[in-house]
C-alpha cells in the first residue's frame, strides 16, 4: 500500500470508529456494543457505514442473524485498545494540567531578582499548585529573551533602562509577548559619613569627583548615560556584579554606587552605608516575557497571576523605598 493510501486510511479512522470496533470485539453484537457505548444501535450502524463509504473497507459482516468483525475489523480491534487507552491517558493529563495538578514553568530572571522576587514566586506557586514543577535559571535580559524565543524558557523576568539603545525588548523580542510589570527605582549608595548622606535626594552632579563602583555591563552603560546627562564622566574605580560586595566597598569609602531597589532589598543593609534617591527619580522598568498566547497554558497563567499578587504586595521593594 502506498504512503498516500495509508495516510488516507489514517485520516478516515475517527476516534468514534475505534471505540465502536473495540465495543463490538468485546460484546460480540451491535446491540450490546451500542448499549456499552450509550448509543442507539442505528447510530453504531451508521458509524460503520460511514467508514466503509469513505474507505471501501468493511469492518463487520453478517453471519446468520448476527455480525462479526471482518479481517479489517479484527486488525483495527487489535489497535483499538492501545489507541483508546492512550487517548484516555492524554485526556487525563490535559484535565490534570487544566486543574493545575501537573504542569511546568521554566523560569529565567536577572541576578538581582534571584534572592528576592524569584524565591517568593516559586514559594507562592508551590503553595497554591504543588503539582506544578518550577525550574529556574539566572540570566541577564538579552539571554533571558533569547531563552524564551528558543523555547528554553516559558517565562522571563527582565529589565530595561530608559533610552537603552540595545534594549532587548525591541527587535530581539519581536513576536514574543512583553508585559510591563513594574518600575524599580534606582538608589545612590553612599558612605554614612558622606557630605551628601544627610540629603533627602542627591544630584548626580554632586558626585562628579567621586570614584564609582559599577555593576553589570548594562547597568554600567546606564550609569555612564546618567552621568553624561549630569555633565561629567564618572571615574569607575571598581566593577562587580555582586551587590553585597558593592555595599562593602562603599562602606570602606572606596567609592559610591547606583543600585536598583531589588538588589538593595536582597542584601543585608551595611550599617555604614545609606541609600538615597536621585533628584531625577531615576528608575528601570521590569518586564515579563513569554511566547504569545502562553497565558492560555494553565501553569504559566498561574505564574503570571502569582507575580501580579506579589507585585501588589511588594510595592515598597519594587516601586518604593527600601
Amino acid at each position: 500500500m502506498s504512503d498516500a493510501s495509508t495516510e488516507a486510511l489514517a485520516d478516515a479512522i475517527e476516534l468514534q470508529t475505534v471505540r465502536v470496533v473495540r465495543a463490538i470485539a468485546e460484546h460480540r453484537t451491535l446491540t450490546a456494543a451500542a448499549a456499552a457505548l450509550g448509543y442507539s444501535q442505528p447510530a453504531v450502524s451508521q458509524q460503520l457505514r460511514r467508514f466503509e463509504q469513505r474507505t471501501g473497507v468493511a469492518l463487520v459482516e453478517r453471519v446468520g442473524r448476527g455480525i462479526r468483525l471482518t479481517e479489517a475489523g479484527r486488525a483495527l480491534a487489535r489497535h483499538a485498545h492501545a489507541v483508546a487507552t492512550s487517548l484516555e491517558a492524554a485526556a487525563g493529563e490535559l484535565a490534570a494540567l487544566r486543574g493545575l495538578r501537573a504542569g511546568r514553568v521554566r523560569l529565567v530572571a536577572f541576578p538581582s531578582a534571584s534572592p528576592s522576587l524569584v524565591p517568593r514566586l516559586i514559594a507562592a506557586l508551590t503553595a497554591s499548585h504543588p503539582g506544578v514543577e518550577v525550574t529556574y535559571v539566572e540570566a541577564e535580559p538579552p539571554e533571558a529573551v533569547a531563552a524564551v524565543r528558543e523555547d528554553r524558557a516559558d517565562l522571563a523576568i527582565t529589565f530595561s533602562y530608559p533610552g537603552d539603545r540595545n534594549d532587548p525588548h525591541r527587535e530581539s523580542a519581536r513576536g514574543l509577548e512583553v508585559r510591563s510589570y513594574a518600575h524599580e527605582p534606582m538608589r545612590l549608595v553612599l558612605p554614612g559619613d558622606h557630605p551628601a548622606a544627610g540629603a533627602d535626594v542627591v544630584s548626580l552632579a554632586e558626585l562628579g569627583d567621586e570614584p564609582w563602583i559599577a555593576g553589570c555591563p548594562r547597568c554600567r552603560g546606564h550609569l555612564l548615560e546618567l552621568c553624561a546627562e549630569a555633565g561629567f564622566s564618572p571615574r569607575i574605580a571598581f566593577e562587580t556584579d555582586n551587590f553585597v560586595a558593592v555595599e562593602g566597598m562603599v562602606a570602606q569609602g572606596l567609592g559610591v554606587a547606583l543600585l536598583p531597589a531589588l538588589a538593595l532589598a536582597a542584601a543585608p543593609r551595611h550599617p555604614a552605608v545609606v541609600t538615597r534617591p536621585t533628584d531625577h527619580g531615576d528608575e528601570r522598568s521590569l518586564h515579563l516575557v513569554t511566547a504569545r498566547g502562553a497565558e492560555r497554558v494553565p501553569a504559566i497563567a498561574a505564574a503570571l497571576a502569582a507575580l501580579a499578587v506579589l507585585r501588589e504586595g511588594a510595592a515598597t521593594t519594587i516601586d518604593g523605598d527600601v
